[in-house]
């Protein structure tokens, strides 16, 4: 078994965490990126991946404008695109206006998922199949904080998923993974409304409920048959106390218009998606730098948690995981990670899959 991979994190700044702050210069230049070591099964050789690097590039115009970037490169060559470019203007105190292309705030990850941010070499996989991170649209909206109330607020319009283009149905039992736009020449025919709320009042405690509403895009005539409607809802949580960490994320999609859309592409895109995942994390001490944690975390998802017209399920769809690791901080921005999967799914004959992976994250 090959123990050695790198998962690389130089700095990065999402819309969550970019403030007036990260700006005291006119620019700002960060990043980061992920190499990850996946060994499915036992099985050698294993894969090594360039998984990502991301490069950020802000610029503060005024003491209240700015702008915000990250371009993303993917497996060395293969992909290179824009993660965000948003202008964000400080119309108030704790009133922002933000325009641009911007990720969409449901449930922890999209929003903070930079390799050091979270326990596991890879995301979890409802932040890959239920919410399909990382996903961004072009959008408009104000964020901001109510101070007295300890919330913050996210309230945008979007551009939503693309469903049909070019004679071609995107959207099936693998999720909306293949419907993000990114803002590559997207169309729209009508916006989504996104919200989210975070409270913070008590020491520790985050909660988080969020909201995505609409319809997809598509560049077919018959819209009708072309297009679904999207309501995702998500609530997520997170609580630290003392040396225990603790995280969980629930998220559940409804879906309609699937009979018709199923019959003009003939796909197999559900009516309702849904998952969760509960994670405890412990973090022993070794110096003022330097910590052990050890972590476990147990998730299930399922993209076809109900179907519409003569469609049956795929019990292959219906999926959970458990998964424990080890995550070695060594300096401020610096963690070694180690972690093995044990997945299955609600197939009765099926095997349990494993995965052993391994990483190294740094973020400053």
């Amino acid at each position: 078994m090959l123990l050695v991979t790198t998962l690389i994190t130089l700095s990065s700044y999402s819309q969550q965490k970019e403030t007036s702050s990260n700006l005291t210069n006119k620019f700002t230049l960060g990043g980061y990126g992920q190499i990850d070591y996946n060994e499915p099964n036992g099985n050698i050789p294993g894969n090594l991946d360039v998984h990502r690097v991301v490069l950020f590039v802000g610029y503060k115009f005024t003491e209240k404008v700015s702008f915000v970037s990250e371009i993303e490169f993917e497996h060395v060559r293969e992909e290179a695109g824009l993660e965000q470019a948003y202008v964000k203007y400080q119309v108030a105190d704790n009133v922002n206006v933000l325009a641009g292309l911007m990720l969409i705030p449901m449930g922890i990850i999209n929003q903070e998922h930079e390799p050091t941010t979270f326990y596991g070499v890879e995301r979890p996989n409802v932040d890959t199949f239920i919410v399909p991170s990382t996903w961004r649209e072009i959008g408009l909206g104000v964020s901001g904080n109510i101070n007295s109330a300890s919330i913050k607020y996210q309230v945008y319009l979007f551009n939503g998923f693309k469903s049909y283009a070019n004679g071609i149905g995107l959207l099936n039992s693998g999720g909306f993974h293949d419907g993000k736009q990114e803002g590559m020449e997207s169309i729209i025919n009508t916006p989504n409304l996104s919200m989210k709320m975070d409270y913070y009042g008590v020491t520790g405690l985050r909660l988080g409920l969020a909201g995505y509403f609409g319809k997809t895009q598509t560049d077919n005539s018959l819209i009708n048959a072309s297009t679904v409607g999207v309501a995702m809802l998500g609530l997520d949580a997170r609580y630290t106390y003392k040396k225990l960490e603790l995280r969980g994320q629930y998220i559940h999609t409804s879906i309609t218009n699937t009979i018709n859309y199923n019959a003009l592409t003939g796909n197999d895109l559900g009516s309702a998606m849904n998952g969760f995942y509960l994670e405890a994390a412990f973090n022993f001490p070794i110096n003022e730098t330097q910590k052990i944690t050890p972590f476990i975390r147990y998730e299930k998802y399922n993209t076809q948690a109900k179907t519409a017209g003569n469609l049956v399920a795929d019990k292959a769809n219906d999926k959970n995981e458990l998964l424990v690791g080890l995550n070695y901080k060594v300096a401020d921005g610096v963690a070694f990670k180690v972690d093995y999967q044990f997945i299955n799914n609600a197939v009765t004959v099926s095997d349990t899959q494993k995965q052993f992976n391994a990483g190294v994250a740094v973020w400053f």
